[in-house]
């Protein structure tokens, strides 16, 4: 290829552009502007890579990993310096790790400055250079170029060149640092741009020891600024303090740059967050694993878990009469697919945290894919319990176990693993403390805290193992049990009802009534096979095809337009205005929900919509915002973080006496929120003390 290309650019193009170094990775060259020296002080020219699909180079800071490229000019001939430019790079942000180099073509700008002007330049250099994909690999290059005396005429390269000499950072790349300070521990820039803002980014180069996390990126209204936010993290080596010694800020958007050098200042302190909920300072790992728990088996009573008592029920009277030894081993089962589904949960956090993705809890109901999937579950499920089917298990897990048979100990364990899925969307007391102080940690955290939550949510069916006695005493099962089961598969399907309501917020009524028509055929297809109508190698074939068919038209529906702000007197999250609004004397009360938290709903129906709350939130000096998490949205997870949370509900109280925010536990009442109003310094408090507090109204009378 090298060949062709060297061929194809013609008789004077050749002293312009010097021979290529190759490898599979990378092909590196020397190309210069002219074609000749003439008697300029300074020549332009360049450094050529053209990097192999997926291999990266680095930039002059590589970030997190990485190497800069370095060249030695030391055997060129009548050359005194090379100045070496830097165009833009780009961020590659891989397993938690920020590096920042070159993918395809690049070519870095040279200014070559002859010892003697009009004499021939030999330039010749020894290039040491860094490419990576999943692997890296260190690599020299041998690169030269000859450019002969005489008149200067320019070359074809003299086009490439000037491309990239434009992205250089620079003064006239309509770029502006208007303000770069620390607060609290992440480091705020605030940039502004003459023209509209494509993708504004911000890199940091500190003294050793320190790096910073992606930005948190907000544009302004008009597309002209943007407000960057940073995370400081401290490496292991912190050579020179950050406070007080110059930074290098490289602005760039694009191809764009800017650099500006700066002093930061001690960062602002952050005012501490008021809590209203179970309060624990300086917690460690013992006491979140006894909250983790204690959570967990709360979790068995959270309007959450309401679609699997019938499970659990079903799972309970199937035992009536039984072997007390046969019960203790089903009931350990159970608790050992809740167990195995806790640890696959925290292996999941594990690799999204190391990915840099967002983590919380019960994210994965954010996807259409997942509720889909669920969706069919259940509704299998449901047949199952109306008899239309058995489900059989395969033999390495429970033999000749049916699904539907409480006698197997692999049908127990899928039901306790399921129950676990079923439950995730749901946040109980002490729950939301345990998994943030585990999520805001390592691996190692994560994993005890995950184990401490599912043993918790097992203790029931420990309690049973523990004492068959409670379910051995149970009437047999008889006749009875299929008018029970019946009961309970209504359930079940109800449960697909709402799977599939939360698919109609998160794409369209259609989409959702597309998979309901076809988990309904499936339904359909299993009992005709239930009736004798279907062989049964047509209907297995059958419903893997309407079940593959349901997740199939979730992973291909479109993305869903902007949710439309509800009729009320709610207005979406906004965190900048959160402070502008406390700065101008008024509360705000904030709400972050999910169709598919079952306690939001609760709160909101118990608590947030009825009369007496709603009209206090909907009155003078007080601004009531909302924060749907239905889909994922970056900046609601970054918010609930910043509160040591990730999962909902969640809920806190602004005003001019709590600028930090108050928050409330999970599960709502109405003195907690009058209390955290009133705690907020909200305008109205006399009203709202009164109301959380009947005692002090009538202190004061």
């Amino acid at each position: 290829m090298s060949a062709l290309l060297l061929l194809a650019s013609g008789g004077s193009a050749l002293a312009a552009a010097g021979a290529w170094d190759e490898n599979e990775q990378a092909r590196v060259r020397a190309i210069a502007a002219t074609d000749t020296v003439g008697t300029a002080d300074q020549l332009s020219a360049g450094l050529e890579f053209v990097l192999a699909d997926g291999w990266k180079t680095y930039w002059r800071s590589p970030g997190d990993a990485g190497l800069p490229v370095t060249v030695d000019w030391s055997a060129s001939e009548n050359v005194a310096a090379v100045d070496f430019g830097w165009p833009v790079p780009h961020r590659f942000s891989l397993f938690g790790l920020e590096t920042f180099g070159y993918g395809g073509r690049v070519i870095f700008p040279l200014t070559v400055r002859p010892e003697t002007p009009g004499l021939p330049v030999a330039l010749r250099g020894r290039v040491d250079y860094l490419v990576c994909e999943e692997i890296c690999i260190p690599h020299s290059a041998e690169v030269g170029l000859d450019l002969p005396a005489g008149p200067q005429t320019p070359a074809r390269e003299g086009f490439l060149i000037e491309q990239f000499r434009s992205q250089l950072p620079s003064e006239t790349s309509g770029l502006s640092l208007e303000s770069a300070r620390l607060v609290g521990e992440s480091l705020e820039v605030r940039i502004a741009s003459a023209l509209p803002l494509t993708d504004p980014d911000v890199l940091v180069e500190a003294p050793a020891g320190w790096t910073f996390a992606a930005p948190d990126k907000r544009l302004g209204p008009d597309g002209k600024t943007a407000e960057l936010t940073l995370a400081v993290i401290e490496g292991r080596r912190t050579d020179a303090p950050l406070v007080g010694t110059p930074v290098t800020l490289t602005l760039t958007d694009i191809n764009r740059g800017l650099e500006r050098e700066v002093t930061l200042d001690p960062p602002t302190a952050l005012p501490s967050a008021v809590s209203l909920g179970p309060a624990f300072p300086d917690t460690g790992l013992l006491t979140v694993l006894g909250l983790a728990l204690l959570g967990g088996l709360i979790l068995n009573l959270m309007p959450c878990v309401l679609p699997v008592l019938s499970i659990k029920l079903l799972s309970a009277v199937g035992h009536g009469g039984r072997e007390r030894g046969a019960v203790r081993l089903s009931f350990l089962a159970s608790a050992a697919g809740i167990l195995f589904s806790f640890m696959v949960l925290a292996a999941g956090a594990i690799a999204l945290q190391l990915g840099g993705l967002a983590v919380g809890w019960g994210i994965q109901f954010q996807q259409p894919v997942f509720l889909a999937a669920m969706a069919a579950i259940v509704t299998l499920f449901a047949c199952n319990l109306f008899g239309f089917f058995e489900i059989p298990l395969p033999g390495w897990l429970s033999g000749t176990a049916q699904l539907g048979d409480n006698h197997s100990l692999g049908g127990n364990f899928v039901t306790g693993a399921f129950a676990t899925l079923l439950a995730t969307p749901c946040s109980a007391p002490f729950l939301g403390t345990a998994v943030g102080f585990a999520l805001s940690r390592g691996p190692g955290e994560i994993l005890a805290v995950f184990a401490a939550l599912g043993l918790g949510l097992a203790l029931p069916y420990l309690l049973i193992a523990a004492a068959p006695g409670l379910a051995t005493a149970l009437p047999r099962p008889g006749p009875w049990m299929v008018t029970l089961r019946r009961l309970l598969g209504l359930a079940l399907a109800g449960t697909a009802v709402w799977l599939l309501s939360v698919v109609a917020v998160q794409l369209s009524l259609t989409t959702a009534l597309v998979l309901a028509a076809l988990l309904t055929v499936l339904g359909l297809v299993l009992f005709a096979r239930h009736r004798g109508r279907l062989a049964p190698l047509p209907t297995r074939a059958g419903a893997t095809a309407l079940v593959a068919a349901a997740i199939a038209v979730a992973a291909l529906a479109r993305d869903p337009a902007p949710a439309v702000a509800e009729a009320t007197n709610w207005v979406p999250l906004d965190r900048e205005a959160i402070a502008r609004h406390v700065a101008e004397g008024r509360t705000v009360f904030v709400d972050v929900t999910a169709e598919w938290c079952i306690t939001c709903q609760v709160n909101k129906t118990l608590v947030l919509d009825q009369a007496e709350i709603a009209g206090l939130l909907g009155g003078e000096g007080i601004v009531a915002m909302r924060g749907d998490w239905t889909r994922p949205d970056p900046m609601i997870a970054d918010y609930l973080a910043s509160f040591g949370r990730y999962g909902i509900p969640f809920n806190a109280a602004y005003g001019p006496d709590a600028p930090a925010g108050v928050v409330l536990p999970e599960l709502l009442s109405r003195s907690a929120v009058l209390e955290a109003l009133n705690s907020a310094g909200f305008s109205g408090s006399a009203t709202a003390a009164a109301a959380a507090d009947p005692s002090q109204a009538q202190a004061s009378q």
